[in-house]
């Protein structure tokens, strides 16, 4: 039998979930290429660190620098990219055990 009450409280998450922000957050240091830069010593004193924010459009990467105080603003959206992803299968697997109980774990 299902946890009591696991259904009510994956779709109360559900609900509860804002917008969600996908990709990935990395902290970036970076190389200019400009001749004389303090970047291109030995050894290299890099630029940065930025925030870097990456995801897929259309099949591409897309790579953004965000400051701290859009993480700040943004976060949450962030977290939820991630937990939205559990929950459904969470979801998935309890409507699993919910059919194989219902139709007496028989396969058609």
């Amino acid at each position: 039998m299902a946890e009591p009450g696991a259904r009510e409280r994956i779709e109360s998450s559900l609900g509860e979930s804002g917008f969600a922000l996908p990709g990935s957050l990395v902290w970036r240091s970076t190389a200019c290429g400009k001749a004389g830069c303090h970047c291109q010593d030995d050894p290299p004193v890099l630029h940065g660190p930025y925030l870097t924010w990456t995801r897929t459009v259309r099949g591409k990467t897309v790579t953004r620098k965000i400051t701290e105080d859009q993480l700040a603003h943004y976060q949450e959206w962030f977290d939820n990219d991630r937990k939205l992803p559990q929950l459904v299968r969470e979801l998935e697997t309890l409507s699993l055990r919910a059919f194989e109980q219902a139709e007496g774990g028989k396969s058609r």
